[in-house]
């Protein structure tokens, strides 16, 4: 799909789609939990799709209801007493839900086919092929692209090294599995942990879902009680920051957007990106859950450490693009192994339309300009939060874009495109397949 953009201010208020990474996490959890439980605030997107999938796959019972625009999902846990010989779990293209299943589907017995489609067979796995190695358990990478891996074995407790720079999903795959199995084990993370913004998310539902994990800052070690048991219970999902920021982005540059549904407390990561707007100079008030940016003082000159917040540099080097003088985000190493190369498909397309942007060694370098002039075809790079980055760009051009593949946000905000045009977005989508 191709989505033709005419350069619109928007106004209005935009309700914020629930965590994609919190929704993840609790379908993960409710699934392990003996009995049912309930998980209010789920949209569907195409990763959540897929790990719905993924636990019916293990033996979970799931129904859905409708509330709104949203879904009610009840999930009867898994009986992992039961073994199936043979079972298959597509991931889509979702990292999280390959990542995160692989060493929970051990918990199951029988063999485990993944499949994925896109990049995500290119994405790593060395840290899982390393610890099956080590357990003499089956990893068999069949096809890098598409994704098709093979599995089989059951993983033992015991101390684990893993480092902590390549992705914090493999951390939350074995968080979540380590506690059901006999004995104590212990994650000894060897290299600065990046991301930690999520993991605090991870045993923040783990907690909450009577899971008992003591993280030891100083030695970077996770220490997890073995025997213990997941508890059903309701959750509700908060509203995603990740999301948020490209509305919130969209203030500072003079839109006049109100976003509702966040927890002004959350533990988010990508909660950073209210402060690194407030740095910018942006003032950001927050009545009644109603939030608001003013951008009218925006300015650059400024250096963001970006290695904890991967998922918002896109959008946020588009607030940088206009700030004035120059902004450096640095420590963007893991942006090369995401969806794109999200390093290098930021700066293409910011510059595409009129951008000074540039990347030097792992950081984008970033002088503001007054105006971007837009009048260009641009492509998501299949990419969901560069789509939606050229999306609020748009409203700042001075003529006309395109974003080739547009429909790519399914992948995790599928009504993006609608909520543009509410908010007075003018688009014309033309399906080209």
């Amino acid at each position: 799909m191709d989505v033709f953009i005419q350069p619109t201010k928007l106004s209005g208020t935009v309700l914020v789609p629930p965590s994609k990474s919190m929704a993840h996490r609790a379908i993960i959890a409710a699934a392990l939990a003996d009995g049912e439980s309930i998980v209010h605030n789920i949209q569907l997107s195409d990763d959540i799709k897929a790990t719905l999938s993924a636990i019916e796959a293990l033996g979970a019972t799931v129904q859905t209801k409708e509330d709104g625009d949203r879904l009610v999902v009840t999930i009867q846990g898994i009986d992992r007493t039961k073994t199936v010989a043979k079972r298959e779990i597509d991931a889509i293209e979702s990292g999280s839900t390959l990542r995160f299943m692989i060493p929970i589907s051990t918990l199951v017995k029988g063999e485990t086919v993944f499949r994925g489609r896109g990049k995500l067979g290119i994405r790593p796995l060395d840290t899982y092929s390393e610890i099956y190695a080590d357990q003499g358990l089956t990893f068999d990478l069949v096809s890098q692209i598409p994704l098709e891996l093979q599995t089989a074995g059951e993983l033992t407790s015991g101390t684990y090294q893993m480092v902590g720079n390549v992705s914090s999903q493999f951390i939350t795959g074995m968080l979540y599995t380590l506690p059901l199995l006999e004995g104590d084990s212990k994650i000894e993370i060897t290299t600065p942990l990046e991301s930690i913004g999520y993991i605090d998310l991870t045993l923040d539902v783990l907690r909450q879902f009577g899971i008992k994990i003591d993280y030891d800052a100083d030695e970077n070690v996770f220490h997890i009680p073995g025997n213990q048991q997941y508890l059903a219970r309701e959750y509700t999902v908060e509203g995603d920051y990740s999301q948020a920021a490209f509305f919130l982005a969209a203030g500072a540059l003079g839109n006049d957007v109100t976003l509702t549904g966040l927890l002004s407390d959350s533990d988010q990561g990508d909660r950073e990106m209210v402060d690194i707007l407030e740095r910018m100079g942006c003032v950001i008030s927050d009545e009644n859950g109603e939030i608001r940016v003013d951008g009218s003082n925006l300015h650059g000159d400024l250096t963001i450490d970006g290695s904890q917040i991967p998922d918002i540099i896109p959008i946020l080097s588009t607030v940088c693009a206009l700030a004035p003088g120059k902004t450096i985000i640095e420590n963007l190493e893991r942006l090369k192994i995401k969806e794109s190369d999200r390093l290098e498909a930021t700066r293409k397309e910011l510059a595409t339309i009129g951008a000074d942007i540039e990347v030097v060694g792992d950081s984008l370098h970033i002088q503001g300009v007054k105006e971007l002039k837009g009048d260009a075809t641009t492509w998501s790079h299949k990419d969901h939060r560069i789509a939606m980055m050229l999306g609020i760009a748009s409203t700042v051009c001075l003529e006309p874009i395109v974003v080739t593949d547009g429909e790519c946000v399914n992948k995790s905000y599928p009504t993006f495109w609608q909520d543009f045009t509410k908010l007075g977005g003018r688009i014309d989508e033309r399906n080209m397949g």
